[in-house]
């Protein structure tokens, strides 16, 4: 199963680490939704606990920059893969453990709640971050967008897999099971991954650093942040990701409180939402995968376009609250998720091209930054749209025009993105020292 070295991926090697990202997903989907649920239901605990606990997995994510020096400097990414999900998968157990624990002792099992979800958020940002250096550095220009398409994909197929199953070995619930089901997911993961990666990059790798004293961590992560296009970038990711979250947790509220939606009705809002997060992905697979559509557009500005068709759509849903009964939400919903779907694949696809650019065996270390600022916009996207709903509902009579200002205030992130991803886009950003991965690309870096 070993591959020569340096030979780019076919869609069987992407299939392969598609894979280790769907063990990924299946753990943490255990993590942050089903024991959120038994520590809110079966054990009563107040929501704002396993809320901090979700919120500390994606702090721990601030070291995925030391984590993508550490592969730089070994110079192989599979091994930094197997042990983050060793560690992730160690921590799902732990998670599960602590949850069981609590039934008996809520101090104790809170203590090592904590230390579990240091670890998934460690385990996570370790495998995570080698992984998409892995596909960066190994795909060719033309596969990217589809890449980024199957892997995200297949991270969501191990979402609502394990979910299912989980859902269905887990009745009638106890404790037992509980921990059961959790320490199965998590050594199938193991195992997958193992399986999955055997020999995907070849039998040798020379270290970064081989011969010379490697550069210490502060002066790589200044190297990368002095950087123009990286440093950019990262902006773009936090800004963007920052908009991208914000909506998750207000969007059912929206349908029930304006609307009238039945809780049943507005659930079902998630799945037209997903429906249309689908179509944005594979259009964008397709348009990448095709000569005519790398001629069209970078990924990098069909990232830009990304930003401003969610923009759009956010706009779209603002003014739909104003509009009131005769709003068309679903197919509004539908074309928020098809929006997003095109600027997540593209953002991923932009960023396995810019990861190569500037300074040589940095790749870890601005992979990692990049991730860094995705965690942290994460944790804090969700807290500031409940937050800023709160907020205006408090400052204005009717629901309708506090979520309007909401979904407004995100359109206008979304567009202040557009800006940060044009100016990625721009030729001048790049630094001196940087070399440029695609040449199709840079032709193509405006529409």
């Amino acid at each position: 199963m070993s591959r020569p070295d340096g030979a780019p991926f076919g869609w069987l090697g992407i299939f392969r680490l598609g894979l280790v990202q769907a063990a990924l997903g299946a753990i943490v989907v255990l993590t942050t939704s089903t024991l959120n649920r038994v520590m809110v239901v079966e054990l009563a605990l107040p929501a704002m606990l396993p809320g901090a606990l979700v919120a500390l997995h994606y702090a721990v994510q601030v070291l995925r920059p030391r984590l993508g020096y550490g592969s730089d400097l070994g110079g192989r990414r599979t091994p930094w893969i197997i042990g983050g999900m060793a560690v992730l998968a160690a921590g799902g157990v732990l998670a599960a453990l602590a949850t069981v624990l609590m039934f008996t002792e809520r101090t104790a099992g809170m203590v090592l709640a904590v230390l579990a979800f240091m670890m998934v958020g460690g385990g996570v940002g370790a495998c995570g971050t080698s992984l998409l250096v892995l596909l960066a550095k190994r795909v060719d220009e033309r596969r990217r967008a589809g890449a980024a398409t199957a892997v995200w994909l297949m991270m969501i197929v191990g979402f609502v897999v394990t979910a299912g199953l989980a859902g269905h070995f887990l009745d009638p619930f106890s404790p037992a099971r509980l921990l059961l089901v959790s320490a199965v997911v998590s050594a199938v993961a193991f195992v997958v991954t193992l399986l999955a990666t055997l020999g995907i990059e070849g039998r040798t790798a020379a270290p970064a650093t081989s011969g010379t004293r490697p550069t210490p961590f502060r002066t790589a992560m200044a190297q990368v942040w002095s950087e123009p296009r990286a440093r950019r970038f990262t902006i773009f990711i936090f800004v963007s990701m920052l908009a991208y979250s914000a909506q998750d947790l207000i969007l059912e509220p929206y349908a029930g409180t304006v609307f009238g939606m039945t809780p049943g009705a507005s659930t079902g809002l998630a799945s037209v939402q997903h429906g249309g997060v689908l179509v944005g992905m594979l259009l964008l697979a397709v348009l990448g995968s095709t000569a005519w559509g790398r001629r069209l557009c970078s990924m990098q500005t069909w990232t830009f376009i990304g930003c401003i068709a969610s923009a759009l759509a956010l706009g779209n849903l603002a003014a739909g609250g104003l509009v009131g009964a005769g709003f068309p939400l679903r197919q509004a919903v539908f074309l928020l998720g098809a929006a997003n779907g095109l600027f997540a694949v593209a953002a991923i696809g932009s960023m396995m091209g810019l990861v190569g650019e500037g300074r040589e065996d940095r790749e870890g270390v601005r992979m990692g930054l990049w991730g860094a600022a995705q965690a942290v916009a994460y944790a804090v996207g969700g807290f500031l749209g409940t937050a800023a709903i709160d907020l205006t509902r408090q400052l204005m009579d009717s629901p309708a025009p506090a979520y309007a200002a909401v979904f407004g205030a995100e359109a206008v992130l979304f567009l202040v993105a557009a800006a940060l991803a044009k100016q990625v886009v721009r030729p001048d950003a790049a630094p001196a020292t940087a070399t440029p991965v695609l040449t199709e690309q840079s032709a193509a870096a405006d529409c």
